[in-house]
């Protein structure tokens, strides 16, 4: 039986996927579980997720040790080791994917995020996961750096499906819609089925309300804290809005004409920062037909145990969310500082765990070679 909360979500029309893998979470059940009774129907992944995974389990041991015996280098081991959780996962998921024409059962793996400032650097290895994987569930994340919307254009236009990901400005999605439709034309161009290419844009939504509301106490008045908490769901509203209206247009009606389907927003960074705030904030005011939330299991767990569903939260908010942005920026909050610092963060932060990563799998090689 799926749970009643998470079955509303779903029923409202935005799909659950978990921001969380690991390889005893597929071999315990665990990811099958929430399938069955949360309404989960895809996965995403990050350094940091699988940095935690490999540090936390043995469950990777006994493939560490044929990568010993292999003499395989530690960024193969990487490679190895994530896209044989990410494999797996996708096939989990098959059926959810065979039963949505591929638009849920999905599952995420991020190019080094070392790459995010090359462009074509991100364009081979996101073409060597897809080869390798070889899934047809497979979403590639590929940073939404300046460098990164090249990259996003040339993967789509080589059939691969894509999860674009670090989005925080508004102007930041509208270029990541156009180097989505950009791809698709010239998937087209180049032959490709366009039913088959899949993308989603994430949106984080959490982080601004941190660093924003860290700026709103700076400021002190109670104008100000007023504003604390309201940026992450303000902005991310308007982001639905100009999802809607760009894919309201010409341009968008050719493609779909010829088989494309729409880039989804999905709600990333969905995990409350600041215990003051409700623990589902960022799923029960971001509810709207065809988008995608990506939770962390206590985000998920929440929701199921006391979130309250009410329908759609996003259509009809566009001029409430524009004042909130407004009246911060008249505290002297700059929203273009703010979501520029959040990305070199982000990129930062992915970088850090990549490189935990690789020191976690180094000393398993060592202690496997030693054994």
């Amino acid at each position: 039986m799926s749970n009643k909360n998470t079955q509303a979500l779903s029923d409202a029309g935005v799909s659950i996927w978990l921001d969380d893998l690991s390889r005893d979470r597929i071999t315990s059940g665990s990811l099958q579980a929430l399938i069955k009774e949360h309404n989960v129907v895809g996965v995403t992944t990050n350094p940091t997720i699988f940095a935690a995974a490999l540090k936390d389990s043995g469950a990777y041991a006994t493939q560490v040790r044929h990568l010993v015996e292999r003499d395989a280098s530690v960024q193969d081991a990487v490679f190895a080791i994530t896209s044989e959780d990410v494999s797996e996962a996708c096939d989990l998921f098959a059926e959810v994917a065979l039963a949505t024409e591929g638009v849920d059962g999905r599952v995420s793996i991020e190019v080094d995020p070392r790459l995010a400032r090359d462009a074509a650097g991100t364009v081979y290895e996101a073409k060597h996961l897809s080869e390798v994987i070889n899934r047809p569930n497979l979403l590639v994340k590929i940073p939404a750096t300046a460098e990164g919307l090249e990259a996003i254009t040339a993967t789509l236009a080589a059939g691969i499906s894509v999860n674009v990901t670090l989005i925080f400005s508004l102007e930041r999605y509208r270029e990541v819609i156009n180097a989505f439709m950009l791809g698709l034309e010239q998937a087209k161009e180049n032959g490709h089925d366009l039913a088959g290419i899949h993308s989603v844009a994430s949106f984080f939504v959490s982080r601004v309300d941190t660093e924003i509301d860290k700026r709103l106490d700076a400021v002190g008045t109670d104008e100000a804290a007023a504003l604390k908490g309201k940026a992450g769901v303000a902005n991310a509203r308007l982001a639905y809005q100009i999802f809607q209206e760009q894919f309201d247009t010409e341009r968008w009606a050719v493609l779909a004409a010829a088989g494309a389907r729409v880039q989804r927003p999905l709600w990333a960074s969905t995990g409350v920062k600041d215990p003051a705030y409700p623990d589902t904030l960022y799923v029960t005011e971001l509810v709207a037909p065809g988008v995608v939330n990506t939770m962390p299991e206590a985000t998920l767990e929440a929701v199921a145990d006391h979130g309250e569903i009410t329908g759609d939260t996003i259509s009809g908010t566009w001029d409430e969310a524009n004042k909130v942005l407004d009246a911060i920026a008249a505290q002297g909050i700059s929203y273009t500082e703010v979501t520029g610092q959040l990305e070199e963060e982000g990129l930062e932060k992915f970088v850090a765990s990549w490189n935990q990563l690789l020191g976690t799998i180094q000393a398993a090689l060592d202690n496997a070679g030693k054994a």
